[in-house]
């Protein structure tokens, strides 16, 4: 099922005139892409993406317009021989006057690492491929935050493609609808290509929010469309989960809902953390929208509350790497904590510059923080590759004539590595959690 893009929000049409990097001069934005109307048959599965869901298991979710399709995929390992079959569930939401198509969630496996599956999604259309990722390290995290669907959207896409990486993290803002129900379809078009073949794995923004009092519920296409492993990981909500790939574990946090200690989400964090086997899984990485540690001029100071009542968690636990979003450059942090450099701290990275219709965010702080290590207003990805128990190497790569640069590069070295965790062994039991 396809629905013509019909957006009234128009281009940012002004030239970026500031410089982040004195040796740099960016492209100017790009158009708005619009997906034609597909020509597929209505049983004919659309808008596939893949995730994970629990150990050895993968959740495929497609939309059809033809209500009695089945909720079914077939698969295999080999071309067109299907030699397995789950059946899944399907819902389909209202939103003012748009009504979607039916929207298909089918948990398979339990699946092998590191191999390709064939499948295909209601008993028609076209066959798919995937490939699992690996139960152990090393293992390769693309990282994208505020896709949108511009051109500039296009080119993150398609550089990430070119990598070897085993799945995606997307820390909010997938679709830039915006209350405009049918580009949440046409950004489904856009992203199945890549999000077919390998797990995204996505927490909301605020585009995503598209709440309209007394009318509208809060994350209502998000939630319906982009089912993410909740239960499996024990939260009670889908804005807010867990989940462990080879050897590490990976928490995707909620932005836009309550996180004070009295909240479910602060209660299942807590509990989350303290299961944490780091024998199993040497690192930990957090993933939410609104960044803690940011010197661009834009959005200062909107993570306060969260990081209040969420950093002591993450700093207990000795999380190593935080990835957040919502301001539409590139910074990456020293280790920090509590507003400073701390060896014992996490390495905050802000990646919200995938490609979105509003532009960069331009203007950065005139005197840089001590805690700030590299910042640029260019669109790009991030890719980490964990090599091991110990170390990881992080690069982020700018777009650039449509080439993706290198532009930061570190090794990571673990705080399993440094003895931190040992050192806050009893540090998440102190912690309040309100009865």
């Amino acid at each position: 099922m396809a629905s013509k893009l019909f957006l009234t929000v128009a281009v940012v049409a002004a030239a970026l005139s500031f410089i982040a990097a004195a040796d740099y001069v960016r492209s100017p934005p790009r158009e708005m892409l619009r997906s034609p109307s597909s020509s597929e048959p209505p049983s004919s599965a659309q808008q596939v993406h893949i995730s994970l869901a629990g150990a050895n298991h993968m959740r495929i979710s497609w939309i059809t317009s033809d209500e009695k399709s089945p909720s079914l995929v077939e698969y295999g390992t080999s071309p067109n021989s299907y030699t397995s079959k789950a059946q899944g569930e399907n819902t389909s939401y209202t939103y003012l006057t748009y009504k979607s198509g039916k929207i298909h969630h089918a948990v398979i496996g339990p699946l092998r690492d590191q191999t390709t599956y064939y499948y295909k999604c209601g008993g028609a259309g076209p066959e798919f491929q995937l490939r699992t990722p690996p139960s152990k390290l090393p293992v390769t995290l693309a990282v994208a935050g505020d896709l949108g669907q511009t051109g500039w959207t296009k080119s993150t896409l398609d550089h990430i493609a070119r990598l070897q990486h085993d799945l995606l993290l997307l820390p909010g803002d997938l679709s830039y609808a915006d209350y405009i129900q049918p580009a949440w379809d046409s950004f489904g078009q856009l992203v199945q290509p890549l999000a077919s073949t390998r797990p995204w794995m996505v927490t909301q923004g605020n585009h995503d929010k598209e709440k309209i009092p007394v009318l509208e519920h809060s994350f209502l296409s998000y939630n319906s469309r982009w089912k993410m492993p909740y239960q499996e990981s024990g939260s009670g909500s889908n804005l807010y989960y867990s989940f462990d790939v080879a050897g590490v574990h990976v928490i995707m946090l909620a932005s836009y809902t309550d996180y004070d200690v009295n909240s479910d989400q602060y209660k299942w964090l807590k509990g989350d953390l303290s299961k944490v086997n780091r024998g199993r899984t040497p690192w930990i990485l957090a993933v939410f929208h609104v960044p803690w540690y940011n010197s661009n001029e834009a959005h200062q100071g909107e993570g306060d509350g969260m990081m209040a009542a969420i950093e002591p968690l993450l700093h207990a636990a000795a999380v190593d790497v935080v990835f957040a979003g919502h301001v539409h450059a590139y910074e990456r942090t020293k280790r920090v904590f509590n507003g400073k450099s701390d060896p014992c701290g996490f390495v905050h990275i802000t990646i919200g510059d995938g490609g979105n219709r509003e532009g960069l965010a331009r203007r950065y702080k005139e005197q840089q923080p001590e805690w700030s290590v590299f910042r640029e207003a260019s669109f790009g990805h991030g890719e980490l590759n964990i090599v091991n128990s110990t170390h990881a190497f992080w690069s982020w790569h700018r777009n650039d004539d449509d080439e993706p640069v290198i532009s930061d590069k570190v090794w990571i070295n673990s705080l399993l590595s440094s003895g931190c965790p040992a050192k806050r062994s009893n540090g998440l039991r102190k912690l309040p959690l309100a009865p």
